[in-house]
């Protein structure tokens, strides 16, 4: 049995490591297909669960490693243990991760000198008509995060300088091929945001660098 109406939401968890990991690891079906599946024992339901993840989390139990002013007081083996909840395969499933440094003092007591929501918000807006429009004849995919593998092949040709950099990132962070795509779908939306039609290689390195969590492992 489907339920087919669905609507898509914002699903944002705050302490991520904090949560169990077999809870956790319940959030893989939904991220990779947009569905849960729960099973009875006389039946099984699917359930529409299509959500942008967003989660946040310390970088160690004391919060402190890699810090410029506070000393981390963890060690290695308690910094391992804390990360552990976040399998690979659940990482492979985070587009984008990113390292938030703290504030500094001058940065908290000064006016907000960037964008408006409105203007980004129209900036967004563009990219994903663009995208849209790319899929015009596509079935079942209007954004770029809807991609499959196959689908990768047609909209995200590599020339031969952006193909070199992305082995060379597989090889250096061990990354799976679900990462890779992932790394690719970015770099798609980082292209549209450009307005460009074709990926290229400053693209794919900007979507490398959002793989943070990786390159710290």
């Amino acid at each position: 049995m489907v339920f087919s109406v669905f609507e898509i939401v914002n699903l944002f968890l705050d302490e991520l490591t904090e949560f169990k990991r077999d809870v956790l690891e319940f959030l893989r079906q939904p991220l990779e297909d947009g569905y849960v599946t729960i099973s009875r024992a006389r039946q099984s339901v699917m359930f529409p669960a299509q959500f942008t993840l967003v989660a946040s989390t310390n970088p160690c139990a004391c919060g402190y490693y890699g810090d410029t002013i506070a000393q981390c007081t963890c060690s290695p083996r308690q910094r391992e243990q804390y990360w552990a909840k976040l399998s690979g395969p659940l990482m492979d499933r985070i587009d984008l991760q990113v390292a938030v440094n703290r504030l500094k003092p001058e940065e908290i007591t000064q006016q907000p000198t960037g964008e408006s929501s409105a203007t980004v918000r129209e900036r967004v807006q563009q990219a994903r008509d663009y995208a849209s429009s790319r899929f015009n004849n596509a079935v079942n995919l209007s954004c770029n995060a809807q991609m499959q593998s196959r689908d990768l092949h047609k909209w995200c040709k590599l020339d031969d300088s952006s193909r070199n950099l992305l082995e060379g990132a597989i090889r250096k962070l061990g990354l799976s091929a679900r990462a890779s795509d992932r790394i690719l779908k970015v770099a798609r939306t980082i292209a549209d945001l450009a307005g460009d039609d074709e990926l290229k290689t400053n693209h794919v390195a900007e979507a490398i660098q959002y793989r943070t969590i990786d390159r710290m492992q």
